[in-house]
Formats: C-alpha cells, sequence, structure tokens
C-alpha cells in the first residue's frame, strides 16, 4: 500500500549549514510531522563548487560531528557523491519522498543548479522549499533607490541595517527519521576528496592541534570570543601578537554557526549592557556587514573570483614570476611579516585579517602579480575559503573591486610589521630562525650588523632569506602600472 502525501517523507538536504540550530531547511521539515532523510551530497567540482583543499579537512570534521549529532537524536547524516540533481532524483524515487528542502545558496553556479533542480522535482509532483539560513538578509532585499546593488560598503551597510534580522531558530525539538533503504545505501562508496583525515604525510597535524570542528566547536569559540576577546575588539583587532578575533570565519563558511545566531548575541550582549561596549559591538558587527556586502557581490556580480570589478584593471600589466610566486606562497620573501603570515597560513589553514591584508597587498603591488593567483592560494589553503569574502577582499586590496583601497594605497610591509607586531612575537612565532633578535630588528633582519646577526644565529640568503624585491623600487613599479592605466 502506497503512504499518502501527508505521509510520505521528506529530504533535507544540507549544504553550507552543517548544524541543527537555527537551521531553517531542518526546522521546516520536522515541523511537517513526516519522518525525515537527513543528507550531504558531495557534488564534483566544475558542477556548482571549485575544488578546495584546506576547506575539505574542515567539511569531513564538520559532516562527521553533524552526524554524531544526529544519531544523539536517532537520526543519521547520508553522504552521497555526484551530481546533485541526479542523486536528489534517485534518493527520491528510492525514498518515496514527497518534498525536499535545502537552504538557499547565492553563487551563480550554484542557484542555475538549485533552479534546475527545483523545476525537476515539481515537474514530478515533489515539493521544495528553500531558505535563507545563511545571511542576515537576502543580496536582493537591499537596493539603492533605483533598484540597482549596492558597491560602496557604506551605503549598502546603513541600508541594511534598516531592515530585521530575524531571530534565530533552535534546534527541532523533536524530529522522527528515516534511514535511506539499505540496498540503495550499499550502491554508494564514501566519497573521494572526503576521506578521513591525512596520515601519510600527515598536512594537517597543526590544524588539528588548533581547531575543533563542528556545531558545538563553533558556539564555544563565539562563547568564548563574547567572554573574553570582544571587550577591546575595536582597539586590538589589527593586533597580530595575541588573540584579538573572534577566529570564527570558519565556523560561518561551513554553516557550524549561523551570521544571525552571532548577530543576535551581540545584541543580547548590547542590550544587556555587559562587558564590551557598543563601539566593540558596533564594530563585529560591521565585520558581518562586510560579509552580507561580499555575498552581494557574489550575487549581483560574479563570477566574482575571475573578473575584475573595475573593468579598467583588465589591462593591467600583471608580471607572470613562477618564481616570485613561489616564494611567496612558500613564505620565503624576505619580508619577515609577510613570511610569518604565509607560514601560519600553510600550518594552520587560517590567517588573521590584518595579515591577509598584508600579504595581499605585498603580492598585488610588491610583486606585481595578478591578484586571482593570489586568490587561488587562499581558496586552496584556508579552512576558511569562502566563495564571497575570499574574492571580494582580494578584489579590494587589489584595486579593482566595488569600494576598494586605491591602487595606490600600498603597504610597506615592515612598518606594517612594527605597528601590529611591535615586539615581533607573531613572526618570531612563525619564523623560528629569526627568534634571537632583538625587537628592533626582526621586521627589518637586513638591517642588522653582521655581530647582530651573528648574535643571532642568522646567515641572510641561507638560513633566512634577503628581501625578494626592494620596497621602494616595487612601490615605484607598482604606481607605474596603475598610472598607465590611467592613461
Amino acid at each position: 500500500m502506497t503512504a499518502s502525501p501527508a505521509h510520505k517523507p521528506v529530504i533535507v538536504w544540507f549544504r553550507d549549514d552543517l548544524r541543527l540550530r537555527d537551521n531553517p531547511a531542518l526546522h521546516a521539515a520536522c515541523q511537517a510531522g513526516v519522518p525525515v532523510l537527513c543528507l550531504y551530497i558531495h557534488e564534483p567540482a566544475g558542477e556548482g563548487r571549485r575544488p578546495e583543499g584546506a576547506a575539505l579537512w574542515w567539511l569531513h570534521g564538520s559532516l562527521a560531528a553533524l552526524d554524531t549529532d544526529l544519531r544523539e537524536r536517532g537520526g543519521q547524516l547520508h553522504v552521497l557523491a555526484g551530481a546533485a540533481e541526479e542523486i536528489l532524483s534517485t534518493t527520491v524515487d528510492n525514498l518515496g519522498a514527497s518534498a525536499v528542502y535545502w537552504n538557499r545558496r547565492y553563487d551563480p553556479a550554484g542557484r542555475d543548479l538549485d533552479t534546475g533542480i527545483k523545476a525537476s522535482l515539481r515537474a514530478r509532483g515533489v515539493e521544495t522549499h528553500s531558505s535563507n539560513g545563511s545571511l542576515l538578509r537576502e543580496p536582493w532585499t537591499v537596493s539603492s533607490q533605483s533598484g540597482a546593488p549596492y558597491r560602496v560598503f557604506g551605503a549598502f551597510w546603513q541600508a541594511h541595517r534598516q531592515g530585521v534580522v530575524d531571530p534565530p531558530l533552535p534546534a527541532p525539538a523533536a524530529c522522527a527519521f528515516t534511514p535511506l533503504p539499505e540496498a540503495f545505501a550499499r550502491r554508494f562508496d564514501y566519497p573521494t576528496g572526503l576521506e578521513p583525515d591525512p596520515q601519510r604525510p600527515d598536512w594537517a597535524a597543526a590544524m588539528r592541534g588548533d581547531w575543533r570542528r563542528g556545531e558545538a566547536a563553533g558556539l564555544a569559540c563565539l562563547q568564548d570570543f563574547l567572554d573574553e576577546d570582544l571587550a577591546g575588539y575595536a582597539d586590538n583587532r589589527d593586533r597580530l601578537d595575541g588573540r584579538t578575533t573572534s577566529r570564527l570565519s570558519p565556523y560561518l563558511r561551513a554553516g557550524n554557526v549561523s551570521a544571525r545566531q552571532l548577530w543576535h548575541a551581540l545584541s543580547v550582549r548590547q542590550d544587556g549592557g555587559m562587558a564590551a561596549g557598543d563601539r566593540d559591538i558596533e564594530k563585529f558587527k560591521s565585520e558581518l556587514g562586510w560579509r552580507e556586502f561580499s555575498y552581494s557581490l557574489l550575487y549581483h556580480c560574479s563570477p566574482l573570483h575571475e573578473r575584475n570589478l573595475q573593468p579598467e584593471f583588465d589591462a593591467m600589466p600583471w608580471r607572470r614570476d613562477s618564481q616570485d610566486l613561489a616564494a611567496w606562497k612558500q613564505g620565503m620573501t624576505g619580508y619577515p611579516v609577510v613570511d610569518a603570515a604565509m607560514r601560519q597560513l600553510w600550518a594552520t589553514g587560517w590567517m588573521h585579517n590584518r595579515a591577509r591584508m598584508i600579504v595581499a597587498s605585498f603580492l598585488v603591488k610588491h610583486l606585481l602579480i595578478d591578484w586571482r593567483d593570489g586568490e587561488r592560494w587562499f581558496w586552496e589553503t584556508l579552512v576558511d575559503a569562502d566563495p564571497a569574502n575570499n574574492p571580494a577582499s582580494w578584489q579590494w586590496v587589489a584595486g579593482s573591486g566595488a569600494d576598494a583601497a586605491p591602487y595606490f594605497r600600498i603597504f610597506n610591509p615592515v612598518t606594517q610589521g612594527e605597528n601590529f607586531d611591535p615586539e615581533g612575537r607573531f613572526v618570531k612565532r612563525w619564523l623560528p630562525e629569526l627568534g634571537r633578535l632583538p625587537a628592533p630588528l626582526v621586521h627589518r633582519p637586513w638591517t642588522a650588523s653582521s655581530a647582530q646577526l651573528d648574535a643571532a644565529g642568522i646567515r641572510l640568503g641561507k638560513t633566512y632569506p634577503l628581501p625578494i624585491v626592494d620596497h621602494k623600487i616595487a612601490r615605484e613599479r607598482a604606481l607605474g602600472a596603475w598610472r598607465s592605466l590611467r592613461s
């Protein structure tokens, strides 16, 4: 006897929303009062996603954590690999599902896939329900009086703040789950690219030491930030030599926590007059605003990781220098703050936001290498590799993006290090070969005397590289390239 549509199971298709709390798709499916199948589809690169590196390590841990959380409630997360439309169609057939629920994504390729899947399922009589599980407000709800998307952050954020941010949803109080039919589940191997943590070589060892993945870890990170680091955030957030930022970005990227959860946790602190001042809270909220702005650009102006938002930069005379690019990737440029940040990235999959600006400016302006080469490296190495934040931020530094820093704003890596790591603690942690240099020399070791270098055990060009480019010469070269665009 065939079940009536009112009693047929439904599917929750998890994507960048790997959590139980404030998950609109899961919440709505559980409220339907029918059995729920929880599904994650590892889609092949080129079909809605770019091939990732370190972010896949984070994804694996987040999937495992979500599966554990679901099993504690009598459910399970089924992880399948393949084209999403084919997997969903076959799963619907084998399960006899009446509906599929998911939270929306905003990149053009993902949106096109979702639109096609929605049309295909509805043509077969299967309901589809999509929700906002990622952003404070949908990109199409914030526009100028002319109806055009904003290209300046200040105006965007002012308009964005006029809207209401919905409160986060609780985890479903109760939900009945259903498994995949066993014969169907046996047809699928564990997805390639989502294997357990690497062993030989164990390139994730430092990341495991630095991070815990999943929803519970994300909520704990949020609580630690609110209790310990939010106070003083506005003044200290650019310092490299301590824990001055939230480190919540990978949890937001994987959807272990939601932007709404962060927003309302901050608002509770603000309304209660607790610990941090309004200035700290408003500064952190504006950082969430930059994330919203980046997603607006992704939605309206893609492909964000490929095309200059300012077309004049299409004529920029970028250098194709594989040797300089490799030195930058490996943290061997001879500029300590750049090298320390790049080695931190390789070891932990993360980098402080100020350091990201420093190393990006160095690549694009000191080395005159295309911002897209840097964006691709960050995409491969960041655990928080984000389809909106990553390219939008690179374009901002390069001067080719929306509301971008002007190209003629060229960071001096020495003074950046001295300003934001004045005692050299950050540099010495990641460049132990400079560990015995006095603080006044750690950001400019080439100015040390032979006696000072000998005392520190440093042989420039041997144990630590000489600068691969002179700052003044690089600055003039970059400005000349920029002026060529203006003429």
